[in-house]
């Protein structure tokens, strides 16, 4: 296989850790915080999970270790989607399990929880697990979206587990992959297997995050990633100053990614989901808004601009989701063989007609065509509108572009406006971790032993502190119930843990909020550059702006 400079030159870095974690393990004892609750629904969730509801939140510090001496076989699972810096949390867990005991074993069961269901694995070695060391993607086991829920899943995976011997799992993925993490570790509770459940925050969304979790790991990486992309656009822009680019971003449920990429680039536009629902916003209204920026700017004889859109813009608009609701409601069933052998879009438009209301109606006249029919394309496995495959990049240019044309019809605009489109996804989620993402990571997975050597179970690795230089950060664990309620899936009520949006109250978004303004109408684009890996601290060891505004 052919190696990079730069990747040979990462596999010799050494990722920092917490201080107290670099006492050496035989030095690293446990303190006690108070006990804990879930964040809602908590009579409900301690019912759910009776064996692991309510622990205490724990810290590690200097002192010497109690944890009984006995020899750990570990496996450890990738699930969901890629973030960078999910290879070093497997390295700091082989490097603490190692330390700790030579004999100790590490199992990795490839291709997410469906590798424990199947018994198929690696088992890990030195020589085997040093070509993956500070280098992004996955493909260290593979990834799966392979859910843990089911008593007979369970079954299986402790049979697995006795086959091997395997005293412990770390389940390394998001909010869903953790929340089966917590279900995993009540149901070897409950059953007496032995076998300890540890998870690890994981997802570039960012929307794994409470007051415990400062940071998904993964995050870091893929919005400097981003950030860079869109500083390049915002330079080209500057200087052809002919386009307007419309750039969207990864993020369905929560707008943390796009807002993370306008604090370092300072765009013309970003949309903010969350803001977007909170004061109910249509698209005419957001189509507005947008066109206004355009408009300014070609009055100063700008024709050029930039536009952040997040992925999941279009069901923060409470109109869209209504109709969106209509068109789910509208196939359903034998409905949608109907709809699909009808031979033309005309015939199939006037069944649209026939079945929405005139409010939703009036809301799907208004968008472009190429977006109409996006709208009817293949369903997900439970019938619903791929929301995800809306072109909502697309979608904005277009309406801006008509509303233009109205404005110049009407003689109040007299610019030129000529959009690109760009969506920034895949191209983060396995790029070499930045240096805050390989400390992060390799800290988590080195503190996840530490909790499977103290005996804890349905624990996440927490190490907080974020904002700080690494030899302040804090390591420990806390409950994976403390995050969970029940919401609505499916049509059953289920324990989750709860998703963090983004808080239009908070100091990223207020800072946002108090500079939007002038960027919308001047240039004060910001170019990031690429992630650096060598050279003073203050440049490497960079952490998002997102948390340095929220620990400032």
């Amino acid at each position: 296989m052919k190696i990079s400079p730069l990747q040979l030159a990462r596999y010799q870095y050494q990722p920092k850790l917490p201080g107290m974690l670099r006492n050496g393990i035989s030095e690293i004892c446990v303190k006690n915080g108070d006990p804990t609750e879930s964040v809602a629904d908590q009579e409900k969730i301690k019912a759910l999970f009776p064996n692991t509801y309510g622990k205490n939140e724990i810290t590690f510090q200097k002192g010497a270790n109690t944890s009984a001496a006995k020899k750990q076989v570990v496996g450890v699972i990738l699930s969901g989607g890629q973030a960078p810096g999910g290879h070093n949390v497997i390295c700091g867990l082989y490097d603490a399990l190692k330390a700790t005991n030579p004999e100790n074993v590490l199992y990795g069961f490839k291709g997410g929880p469906s590798g424990l269901l199947e018994d198929s694995y690696v088992i890990f070695e030195d020589d085997y697990i040093n070509q993956f060391r500070n280098t992004g993607g996955f493909d260290i086991i593979g990834s799966g979206r392979t859910k843990l829920e089911t008593e007979e899943q369970f079954a299986v995976v402790a049979e697995v587990c006795k086959k091997h011997g395997i005293t412990a799992i770390v389940i390394i993925g998001g909010d869903d992959s953790n929340t089966n993490a917590a279900v995993l570790a009540e149901y070897f509770a409950a059953h007496n297997t032995g076998v300890q459940v540890i998870g690890c925050p994981k997802t570039i969304d960012g929307d794994l995050k409470n007051e415990d979790i400062e940071c998904s790991f993964g995050f870091d990486t893929a919005t400097k990633t981003y950030s860079e992309i869109i500083g390049n656009i915002q330079r080209d822009a500057n200087s052809a100053k002919k386009y307007w680019h419309f750039v969207k971003v990864m993020g369905r449920s929560a707008s943390h990614v796009a807002l993370e990429a306008a604090l370092q680039t300072q765009p013309n536009i970003c949309l903010i989901g969350e803001e977007v629902a909170a004061k109910k916003m249509s698209l005419a209204q957001i189509t507005d808004y947008i066109a206004d920026s355009v408009a300014a700017r070609a009055a100063k004889g700008w024709n050029f601009g930039v536009a952040i859109i997040p992925e999941g813009i279009v069901e923060f608009v409470p109109e869209f989701s209504v109709l969106i609701a209509e068109i789910n409601e509208l196939l359903a069933g034998e409905k949608a063989d109907a709809f699909n052998a009808l031979p033309s879009w005309e015939d199939k438009y006037a069944f649209i007609k026939a079945g929405l209301t005139e409010a939703s109606m009036a809301v799907f006249a208004i968008l472009p065509q190429s977006i109409q029919q996006q709208l009817f394309l293949e369903r997900d496995p439970h019938g619903n509108v791929q929301v995800s495959l809306i072109e909502s990049e697309k979608l904005f240019s277009a309406m801006v572009k008509e509303n233009l044309a109205a404005r110049k019809a009407a003689g109040n605009y007299k610019g030129k406006f000529s959009a690109l489109h760009h969506f920034l996804g895949y191209e983060g989620r396995c790029a070499f971790p930045s240096n805050f993402d390989a400390d992060y990571c390799y800290s988590l997975g080195y503190n996840a032993f530490m909790l499977i050597q103290y005996g804890f179970n349905g624990y996440l690795s927490k190490v907080s502190n974020l904002s700080k230089p690494a030899d302040e950060w804090i390591a420990g664990g806390m409950p994976i119930t403390k995050m969970m309620n029940m919401e609505r899936r499916h049509g059953h009520d289920k324990p989750v843990i709860r998703k963090a949006l983004v808080e239009l109250d908070g100091a990223p978004f207020k800072f946002f909020e108090a500079n939007r303004e002038t960027w919308a109408v001047e240039t004060c684009y910001v170019y990031p550059g690429a992630i650096q890996y060598f050279g003073p601290s203050e440049v490497c060891d960079l952490t998002t702006r997102t948390l340095a505004l929220e620990k400032a």
